[in-house]
């Protein structure tokens, strides 16, 4: 036996088809693009990015939390060279550091150190530009020279940073790495017009959807307003031609009985004369009808459905009855 679809699922296609079918105008492509767009721009401004690749993607120094280190000085020993160094707490992972600043420190050389012992354990990863294809040894020679030296300054960090930066200079000297200053780009500005940007479209869109929806519905209102005055008047006009029909056929009898001598007195001339004035006071009333005027209309199909069983009393030789 086939088992009809639930309740939750019958309401949920309906809305699933009108997003797709949102989606598949150009207004809804549009808007997707946006999305996506505002997508790349949350993405590229380091909205995934861990607590050590935010800092260095505005930064060209991190050292972990408890070591003792200037921090400030170390970043004034590197400058604006392309040049990145991570001081690690012994024990860290030093590769995995190097793979979660790969996108925040792109362009540069990274070197991220931790102490191990009287030495230093180091890590290198040269981002310049072709590193994984024509510069691959130029990098591979960069991470080797980057940290050359530094591991008589094992209990001076900031020394260590200095010696970096004059083995990062000489790598420049030598062409090895690009010359040039590192270019960066403040992240909150980026976040800022992100967050702007799937605002607007979001909200844009929502706008829209909702003032379509509900234009829509008015206009769907307005449709069944206007069916429905249309029907009523239809009614009344179809009930009107009917009594007319119906007077039409009493004519006859009438003119029969009107013309004998006693015929004035008879109660079938009487009820027919103030039938047929009913009928034209009636006609007054639908000359001057309002047809937006439910109620009067409704009245006047009542009012002419009381007319049409007086006219149908007469014509059965029944007693009428008022309307």
């Amino acid at each position: 036996m086939t088992r009809s679809p639930s309740p939750r699922t019958a309401t949920a296609r309906p809305g699933r088809a009108r997003v797709a079918g949102l989606l598949g105008t150009p207004f809804g492509l549009a808007v997707l693009a946006c999305l996506v767009l505002a997508g790349w721009a949350v993405w590229s401004g380091g909205a995934l990015d861990g607590p050590i690749a935010r800092h260095v993607r505005t930064t060209s120094f991190y050292a972990d939390p408890g070591l003792d280190v200037d921090r400030a000085a170390a970043e004034r020993v590197i400058g604006n060279r392309r040049l990145v160094v991570i001081l690690r707490s012994p024990g860290a992972d030093l590769r995995d550091t190097c793979k979660q600043v790969h996108r925040a420190a792109d362009g540069t050389v990274v070197l991220v150190l931790s102490r191990d012992g009287d030495d230093y354990d180091t890590y290198g990863c040269a981002l310049v530009p072709g590193y994984e294809k024509k510069n691959l040894g130029k990098a591979a020679a960069a991470e080797m020279i980057i940290g050359r030296g530094i591991d008589t300054f094992v209990d001076r960090p900031l020394e260590a940073v200095k010696v970096i930066a004059v083995n990062y200079d000489r790598l420049v000297k030598a062409g090895t790495v690009p010359d040039g200053a590192r270019t960066i780009s403040p992240s909150l500005p980026r976040f800022l017009l992100a967050a702007a940007a799937v605002t607007g479209v979001v909200a844009g869109a929502s706008v829209l959807y909702l003032g379509g929806r509900r234009a829509g519905r008015l206009a769907a209102a307005r449709r069944v307003r206007r069916d429905e005055r249309t029907d009523s008047r239809s009614a009344l006009s179809a009930a009107t031609a009917g009594l007319a029909q119906q007077i039409i056929d009493l004519d006859p009898t009438y003119a029969l009985l009107s013309g004998r001598p006693d015929g004035e007195d008879s109660g079938f001339v009487r009820r027919y004369r103030q039938l047929t004035a009913d009928h034209a006071a009636l006609l007054d009333r639908l000359s001057t009808l309002d047809d937006a005027d439910e109620q009067a209309v409704r009245e006047l199909t009542t009012h002419v459905e009381s007319l049409s069983r007086r006219a149908q009393s007469l014509a059965d030789g029944k007693p009428g009855r008022s309307g």
